[in-house]
């Protein structure tokens, strides 16, 4: 493919990232994909897990000095296993006590994160309660991408980091518009091949939902979202699907073996408020089955 690159509004540098993780299975791999991406882009790895407040006020007092020094061997050892994960990368490795999104957003302030990666497990009950009241609350109001892996990735890291062919899913929502530069900027970097998909939910019984007017016409409003030069550097093919959005993108990554998916989350300060563009239950099953890892940018 042609080395030609147009000029787009934001520019993916991964100067530092941020890894965060709960020891999970699928936090572990998501650590493999954050060390590649780190000597992809020569980046710093920041490997954050976040203790709960030990409290000793059940136990008795003779207890306390005993129990505060096995917490922090056991911090200590926390520590090294991330120093582990990230050997021949630059890293750092920190465990702090409190609030998961409290310290999260500190040190995106402090290390000037460019991007956050997270694995999550997409299970329901329990653990879609998990996912909705701390990655939700990552995706929606971190000021930087969000890398998520889920439990269906097939991509190896080295093949994922690379991106080759990218799919960006829009639905053309304000959320949307934050997340094209940076769908724009990877396909620019990567001189990959890039899919547009739009899906068209569907409607009422009776209503047309898929009549050639309404694809050509989306598939034209995708194509505006894209600077004229594109054409030649990365291939872009655009995709106008009916049903619902979530399963239409998994769809689409599986059909056209996409190495990442771009999405756009709407900013809410009330993480549990009703969104009305890409709602989280539609955001939640993409990151939960998608075949690649899921870019997610906050809108």
């Amino acid at each position: 493919m042609p080395a030609t690159k147009a000029p787009t509004q934001t520019r993916i540098e991964l100067r530092n990232i941020l890894y965060a993780t709960d020891f999970s299975p699928m936090a572990e791999v998501a650590a493999s994909y954050a060390a590649e991406l780190a000597r992809r882009y020569d980046s710093k790895v920041f490997a954050l897990h976040v203790r709960p407040v030990q409290s000793y006020g059940m136990a008795p007092p003779e207890s306390w000095a005993a129990l505060k020094e096995a917490s922090e061997f056991q911090a200590k050892e926390q520590a090294a296993h991330l120093c582990g994960l990230f050997r021949g990368v630059g890293h750092q490795a920190i465990v702090e006590e409190g609030g998961v999104w409290e310290i999260l957003a500190r040190l995106i302030k402090e290390q000037n994160i460019d991007l956050v990666v997270m694995g999550t497990h997409g299970r329901e009950g329990l653990g879609k309660l998990f996912l909705g009241s701390v990655t939700e609350s990552v995706l929606r109001r971190a000021p930087c991408p969000v890398l998520t892996i889920g439990p269906h990735v097939e991509v190896e890291p080295a093949r994922a980091t690379q991106m080759k062919r990218i799919l960006f899913a829009t639905d053309f929502s304000e959320a949307s518009q934050a997340a094209t530069p940076y769908a724009i900027s990877l396909a620019q970097e990567n001189q990959a091949h890039l899919d547009l998909l739009h899906v068209i939910e569907n409607r009422k019984a009776g209503e047309p939902v898929n009549t050639g007017e309404l694809i050509q016409g989306t598939a034209a409003r995708m194509q505006r979202l894209l600077p004229p030069e594109a054409e030649i550097w990365c291939e872009p093919a655009y995709l106008v699907e009916a049903g619902h959005p979530a399963e239409q993108v998994i769809k689409a990554a599986r059909e056209r073996k996409s190495d990442a998916i771009v999405i756009g989350v709407r900013h809410l300060e009330n993480d549990f408020g009703a969104a009305e563009h890409l709602p989280w239950h539609t955001a939640h099953k993409i990151i939960a089955g998608a075949p690649c890892p899921v870019l997610t940018v906050r809108g």
